[in-house]
Order: C-alpha cells, then sequence, then structure tokens
C-alpha cells in the first residue's frame, strides 16, 4: 500500500524512485515490524491478559516451570498481525508469491489459534484433536503445493536441488506436491515442538527467515542466480519483504518473549511462522538447506518422534522428557543456558546453508 503512494511520488520526486528497490523495502519492512510490535506488544499483552488467556504449565516438566503458570500465551497473534501490516504495506501486491505465502501463513495461524483457544479458554487439554489440527494443515500444504505446482513456468520449479553438487537437479514431476506438503507441514509442526522455553524457537525462526531473505533475493535476480548457479525462480525475490516482516516481528516478539517471558507465542504463531519458512523454501527451491537450517527444529522434532517409538516398543524413555530441550534441564541446565546454546547451534547451522551458495 505505501509503496503503490512511493511509485506515484516517484513520478514528481526522483529521490522516492529508492522504493523500487527490493533491499530497501527489505531494511523498511524490517523496521515496520518491529516498530510496530514495540507499540503493540503492551496493549496485547494486557489484553490476554484481561482475557484470562494464561498458559497451563505440565506439572510434570521441570519444576522451574511453575512459576510460568498464567502467564499470557497466543502472542503469536502479534507476530502474524506485525507480518502482514508490513507485507502489505511494502511488498508488490501483484506478486503471488506473496499472496501463497500469506495465505499459508493465515490458514496455519487460525489453526494454531482454534488449538490455542480450547486448550486456554476451554480448559481441553486437548486443543483441537489431532485428526482435525492434521486435517486443515494439510488442506493448507497441498493447497497450496499444488497451487505452486500449476502455476510453475519452467521445469526447475518443480524439480529438487541437491545442494553442494551443481549438476544435480531432479525433476520431480507430481512427486512436488507431495515433497511440498511434507517442507510446509513438517516445518510448520517442528517450530511449534521447539516452542517451549523463553526465546527458543522465535530466534532460530529468525534466522533463518534472514538467510531465506538471501536465498529469495538471489533466486529471484537471473544474473545472480546464473552466476552462482542455482534456480532462477522470477518473481521469487519479493518474497524478501516477508523474511524481512519475519525478522522485524520476530525481534519484536523477543522484546517480550525474552527470559523472564512477558507473553508466549502459542500455538497461533509457531505453526504459522513454521509453515511460512517451509512455503518460502519451497519457492525459492532449498528444501534439503531449509532442513539443515533449521537443524534445532529437526532435533527437538526427532527426539519426540524417538521419545515415542522407545516408549511404545520398549517401555523406556531415551530421554529423561522430549522435546529434547526439556531433558537438558532435567539434566541441571538453567533454561537460559539451553536457549543460548540452541541459538548458537543453529546460528551455525544457518552459515552452513548459506554456504552452500558457493560451494558447488
Amino acid at each position: 500500500m505505501l509503496l503503490l503512494i512511493a511509485d506515484w511520488l516517484s513520478q514528481h520526486v526522483k529521490g522516492f524512485a529508492v522504493f523500487n528497490y527490493l533491499t530497501f523495502r527489505f531494511m523498511l519492512s524490517i523496521v515496520t515490524a518491529f516498530a510496530l510490535s514495540l507499540w503493540w506488544g503492551p496493549w496485547m499483552i494486557e489484553r490476554l491478559k484481561a482475557m484470562k488467556f494464561g498458559q497451563a504449565i505440565r506439572t510434570d516438566g521441570p519444576q522451574t516451570h511453575l512459576a510460568k503458570t498464567g502467564t499470557p500465551t497466543m502472542g503469536g497473534a502479534l507476530i502474524l498481525t506485525t507480518i502482514l501490516v508490513s507485507t502489505l504495506a511494502w511488498s508488490r501486491l501483484d506478486n503471488i508469491y506473496v499472496w501463497v505465502v500469506l495465505a499459508v501463513m493465515a490458514v496455519f495461524g487460525m489453526v494454531g489459534w482454534v488449538d490455542d483457544y480450547r486448550k486456554v479458554v476451554e480448559k481441553n487439554p486437548r486443543g483441537l484433536p489431532s485428526r482435525w489440527k492434521y486435517f486443515w494443515q494439510s488442506v493448507a500444504g497441498i493447497g497450496a503445493a499444488v497451487f505452486l505446482y500449476i502455476t510453475a513456468k519452467t521445469p526447475i520449479e518443480t524439480s529438487l536441488i541437491v545442494p553442494f553438487f551443481k549438476d544435480i537437479i531432479i525433476p520431480l514431476g507430481l512427486a512436488y506436491i507431495v515433497l511440498s506438503y511434507f517442507v510446509i507441514v513438517g516445518a510448520s509442526n517442528a517450530v511449534n515442538l521447539t516452542d517451549g522455553l523463553d526465546g527458543l524457537a522465535i530466534m532460530p525462526t529468525v534466522m533463518v527467515a534472514g538467510a531465506l531473505a538471501i536465498f529469495a533475493y538471489l533466486t529471484g535476480n537471473i544474473k545472480f542466480a546464473t552466476y552462482l548457479q542455482i534456480p532462477f525462480v522470477a518473481g521469487s525475490g519479493e518474497l524478501i519483504i516477508i523474511c524481512g516482516a519475519i525478522i522485524g516481528a520476530g525481534l519484536g516478539f523477543l522484546w517480550f518473549n525474552a527470559y523472564p517471558a512477558q507473553v508466549f507465542m502459542g500455538d497461533v504463531g509457531a505453526l504459522s511462522l513454521g509453515a511460512v519458512l517451509g512455503t518460502i523454501a519451497v519457492i525459492v527451491r532449498q528444501e534439503i538447506v531449509l532442513f539443515v537450517m533449521c537443524g534445532v527444529f529437526v532435533m527437538e522434532t526427532v527426539s519426540v518422534m524417538m521419545q515415542v517409538a522407545s516408549f511404545k516398543l520398549t517401555g523406556k524413555r531415551i530421554f529423561r522428557m522430549a522435546p529434547i530441550h526439556h531433558h537438558f534441564e532435567l539434566k541441571g541446565w538453567p533454561e537460559t543456558r539451553v536457549v543460548a546454546r540452541f541459538w548458537i547451534i543453529s546460528f551455525m547451522l544457518v552459515l552452513v546453508g548459506l554456504a552452500t551458495l558457493k560451494l558447488r
């Protein structure tokens, strides 16, 4: 919206032509989302408190968490709102990829909202039944995958790119839809499982979004894509604006979510943010790189799968508690140490992901 005004003004004042640069709008999207988060954050936290949207804490987990009982949750609504406003303000609204990502964010956000509402307000510990949660996640994931498949303009847009190898490109055909579905839904649930400590999930999300912004910018520029021997996907560069909005909104949310947290993200934020990262990775053809950069999210998910499988097969648990961040807490690590070390791991894995741009 603001971009349209800037475009009109640039016809009369040349200085406004700077708004045509993706990098400039990327920075504006970060600043806008961050400023809105700081502005709206206190009001939203007070509203959540007034509505008694307080988090219930598991009694079988680390005892230090019991003090967090009643902390407002569903704060992910703040993240999604600021991402939406910043994206609409600074992106080109005739770009289909922008709308695909926003649609995925909205559907997964609504699924998370219903799940949170049933847990917090209706006091239903199950929240939204798993079958319905996965049904609506699947509807959104498959819907996005099918749309991207039928609108693909070149074969490279539906091929699997193997990092570190410049000549390995695997045409997927209809398997593209299956892969995209698992990436989107898998990323959504992986971020959700990680969201268990103050600031644990949001900072890796910000880091991965920053890396995806670089991939989106390069993938959408035919000169850079040709030089780096990565796929060129026309129009994908505009996704840098959404990535910037995620960075700004995430840092703004961390302002209130840092230990000790004033507000929790809830499923409304975690499910949607993971799905957005997955969708962007699918569009810029970096599913395998996303798997690497989201190593912390993958580790958390695998720990839950291993714990459940081990208990069902042998009656014994591998970890003291899953997801794995609780295991380290129960071993005596302070919460802040767990979070900081997981952030460090995320940062290093993001660097590995970015290294694939040159190491081919």
